[in-house]
């Protein structure tokens, strides 16, 4: 039987934010160390953390908000944990270990957990302050989005994950969508030219046509949007425009303080920040100079600190970056060193009518990276072979050819 310790005894940890990083943290914490700590969990949004990656479901209407919330308040209770949503932290005084809310409150602490996230960019572009200019990164997006109606010519500038799958919701609900990518590939932080080719065809099957090396310079409008020019003289009219043009780590707060910021809050193998006390995990943290920005390394990090937390031995060494996502209704992996240059090999299957793309990049026997499109299955034995490095020499044709391509040879 746990007997829970006495609140009055207990270490105060406060966690600002209360996202995936914040949930995954105090899910494994309390599992690990029951009534060590008397937990608040502050969030600025109005309702309790729900699942970012499944927001282009909701914007398609395939799910709605109350689908995607990650625990239901009954499970935060009896987890013994206090959340407190729609408020916002103002300041931090690291030295008296106090937040100010920003009603005017006040709260103490003893540890103190940054999950504060990261906001949506916006192109420093002359008319992107305009009405029916938007970006996609919460609800409250999500919300605005789905009231364009039918018809609406809405241009993504983007064509990353968020700008994928923000085309393919509004494509879902009936919307005229252009994709604008900068680069001359989607994805290219996770795909090679040949995927990436194959995606963009299976986009465009959906509905969105894409343009490529596509430089946005100026949304022109008299008192709303109503077209948009890029770098090579071309005018697209349109009557919405949504950035998904990345993310900025939210580290305002930690600076104000006195912490020590990069891009993101610098934390070290023990995710804590140059602030005795003070840590932080997910978007808005800074690891040996990289913000992964991702789902999964948050999720490692709420691991690592939960564990350290709760007195175990534990350090963060950092994450192999993978994508396994339903990308614009379509299957997509990528993990590790996915273009494979200099001396790795590189093992291509492809069959362009069926929409499938696999390629394993190996090195020295080792697999170090992959990309499937189509067809994901095996990806997650992928990713632990990538991440433990072991012989792959035995089981390559295996690896390679799944049953879809078996049955296209």
């Amino acid at each position: 039987m746990t007997v829970l310790q006495d609140c009055r005894s207990r270490e105060k940890l406060v966690v600002v934010g209360a996202g995936m990083a914040a949930t995954r943290l105090v899910e494994e914490l309390t599992n690990r160390a029951p009534g060590r700590y008397d937990i608040l969990v502050i969030g600025d949004e109005p309702r309790l953390a729900y699942n970012r990656v499944l927001l282009s479901s909701v914007l398609a209407g395939e799910l709605s908000v109350e689908d995607i919330e990650l625990k239901p308040s009954q499970w935060w209770r009896a987890a013994g944990v206090e959340v407190l949503s729609g408020r916002k932290v103002i300041k931090i005084d690291a030295a008296a270990r106090r937040l100010l809310l920003d009603n005017g409150e006040s709260v103490d602490y003893s540890n103190l957990v940054l999950a504060t996230g990261s906001r949506a960019a916006r192109l420093p572009i002359e008319g992107a302050d305009l009405p029916g200019v938007h970006v996609f990164r919460d609800v409250q997006d999500v919300e605005a989005m789905s009231r364009l109606k039918e018809d609406t010519r809405a241009l993504v500038i983007g064509g990353g994950l968020l700008g994928l799958e923000a085309a393919y919701g509004l494509a879902r609900r009936g919307v005229d969508v252009t994709l604008a990518h900068v680069m001359d590939r989607l994805m290219e932080r996770q795909l090679d030219a040949a995927g990436a080719d194959i995606l963009r065809r299976l986009v465009e099957e959906k509905g969105v046509r894409v343009l490529l090396n596509a430089n946005a310079t100026r949304i022109n409008g008299s008192s709303r949007v109503e077209n948009v020019e890029f770098a090579d003289g071309q005018t697209i009219p349109v009557d919405a425009v949504i950035f998904a043009v990345g993310i900025q780590p939210n580290a305002d707060l930690a600076r104000q303080a006195g912490l020590d910021v990069g891009r993101g809050v610098i934390v070290d193998d023990g995710l804590e920040t140059s602030e005795a006390g003070v840590f932080a995990v997910g978007e808005c943290a800074e690891h040996r100079g990289v913000c992964y920005g991702l789902v999964e390394p948050a999720y490692e990090q709420g691991r690592v600190l939960a564990m350290r937390l709760a007195g175990q031995d534990a350090s963060y060494g950092g994450s192999v970056v993978s994508t396994n996502l339903k990308v614009s209704g379509v299957r997509v992996f990528s993990a590790g060193d996915y273009l494979g240059e200099g001396d790795a090999r590189r093992i291509v299957c492809k069959d362009p009518r069926m929409g499938i793309y696999r390629k394993l990049v190996v090195r020295d026997d080792r697999l170090v990276g992959a990309i499937l499109i189509g067809d994901t299955s095996g990806a997650a034995d992928l990713l632990d072979l990538i991440r433990s490095g072991a012989d792959i020499s035995s089981q390559r044709d295996e690896l390679m050819f799944g049953p879809p391509m078996q049955e296209a040879a």
